[in-house]
């Protein structure tokens, strides 16, 4: 029945904590044989006039914003082809890698790749899985594509896995993988 405390300065919103205990009940998790319902996350939290580090009283840094969120808006916004809101969730010098293409820095090319591939896709989400890798938050989302070829054909049930790494809230690259090459029509 493991027991993990944190201690942060009064500040973060109740769903900052939530995530975080979500965090580390997860971290114990990939350590120890627990079931969820055994680990206990003990949150302290100490007024910012009882905190200081280094001799100086500190303030809360903000808490980054849900990986899956912004990935989730990042592609609605492809999807509604509303790039300005897509280019929004994207790091400066971010990178984009499809299949059989060379990677993408901007999005008005990959939509002009993706044209006569394809006149719309939309995806289904089975799960999201995230990781953090330093300060890079790793998070993979897979499910299946719908949508329809070049010439109004409907096509569904195309698997698909998207790996995004995303840096201070910001997605800085996206790794594509799709089995449309292999259902797609061929002239």
């Amino acid at each position: 029945m493991p027991i993990v405390e944190v201690h942060l300065i009064e500040g973060y919103s109740a769903d900052a904590k939530t995530r975080l205990g979500t965090a580390l009940t997860e971290a114990v998790q990939r350590v120890l044989p627990a079931p969820p319902e055994a680990i206990t996350i003990l949150t302290h939290e100490v007024p910012p006039a009882n905190y200081m580090r280094g001799g100086t009283a500190r303030i809360p840094a903000p808490a980054l914003p849900d990986a899956e969120g912004i990935v989730r808006a990042f592609l609605a916004a492809l999807e509604a082809r509303d790039l300005e809101a897509a280019q929004s969730h994207l790091a400066p010098g971010a990178t984009l890698h499809f299949p059989g293409a060379k990677p993408f820095t901007k999005l008005e090319e990959l939509v002009t790749w993706a044209k006569p591939r394809y006149r719309f896709v939309t995806k289904t989400y089975a799960g999201f899985d995230t990781a953090q890798s330093g300060a890079e938050t790793v998070l993979y989302c897979h499910g299946t594509l719908s949508g329809a070829w070049p010439n109004g054909t409907a096509f569904e049930g195309i698997r698909f896995i998207d790996r995004f790494t995303l840096k201070a809230g910001q997605i800085t690259r996206q790794d594509v993988w799709n089995d449309i090459a292999e259902v797609r029509p061929h002239p």
